[in-house]
């Protein structure tokens, strides 16, 4: 089934969304999701729109998360479509930091430059696991494939009047340097699998590999970013998503590149 679209207002978003978004007039927005809304799903796709940088933040792991009556913790990957020249992630810091350092370094406002802000372009993924301080830059957007749990607390937020989550996000960060391996760059001519993690796996896939791969028993969620995928009936384009829970006959147009996340089967849905 073609997921339902929600288009949701930041105010770090933007007003010039690529026209296959279909933005409203003036709004800032900042993120376009994608969800079924007569049941939860395991997994949420969205799409990131940035004019300016997202708060300093952090995720819990699921322990973490059940222990504050949460019903999982987050675990993301982002993959890079556009970016200005001179954008950046913020992932990890560019040294360890004890719990008290970084609670003075976000009071005072040095955890900005205690970031490790990478530069990006299309093209680029990263892995943020539970626990890794980060932040998204401006003049990025991307796709982001994570578990479906509201669970974020804000370290910094550049004073911006938005309520923060010190003392939780202190006790589930990892002020570190980044050292997933599970990152690097899309190679656009091949079949490529870019993250596994426990909760799911994520591919980027041309032509007859989505075809092939349609056939799998697994839940999976179909993310083009050019071209057209159609299975069961429906069909879905670049800024919608594609959710199939059973193997599927599926068809793709001769320019269809996607991305594909595969939920583990203890979390499909």
């Amino acid at each position: 089934m073609k997921l339902a679209t929600h288009h949701v207002e930041k105010p770090w978003g933007r007003t010039d969304l690529p026209a296959v978004f279909a933005a409203r007039a003036g709004a800032m927005t900042g993120e376009v999701w994608f969800d079924a809304p007569e049941r939860p799903l395991p997994l949420l796709v969205k799409w990131l729109f940035t004019s300016d940088r997202l708060s300093i933040q952090v995720h819990p792991d699921d322990t973490q998360a059940r222990a504050a009556g949460a019903v999982s913790g987050k675990e993301e990957c982002w993959v890079v479509t556009s970016a200005e020249p001179g954008a950046s992630l913020g992932i990890g810091t560019l040294r360890p930091l004890a719990a008290e350092e970084l609670r003075a370094a976000v009071l005072s406002g040095e955890i900005e430059n205690l970031m490790d802000w990478k530069p990006v372009r299309a093209g680029d993924f990263y892995f943020i696991p539970a626990g890794t301080v980060h932040a998204i830059g401006a003049g990025v957007t991307l796709v982001e494939v994570q578990q479906n749990a509201d669970i974020t607390y804000r370290l910094y937020d550049y004073g911006r009047p938005r309520a923060l989550h010190l003392d939780e996000g202190l006790a589930v960060s990892r002020a570190e340097p980044y050292t997933d391996p599970r990152s690097g760059r899309i190679d656009q001519s091949a079949e490529q699998a870019l993250v596994d993690c426990p909760h799911f796996s994520l591919w980027h896939m041309r032509g007859d590999a989505l075809v092939q791969r349609a056939e799998s028993a697994a839940a999976r969620w179909i993310i083009p970013l050019s071209g057209t995928a159609a299975a069961d009936g429906a069909s879905a384009g670049c800024g919608e998503c594609l959710y199939l829970e059973d193997a599927a006959a599926m068809s793709v147009t001769d320019d269809c590149a996607a991305l594909v996340a595969f939920a583990r089967p203890s979390h499909g849905g």
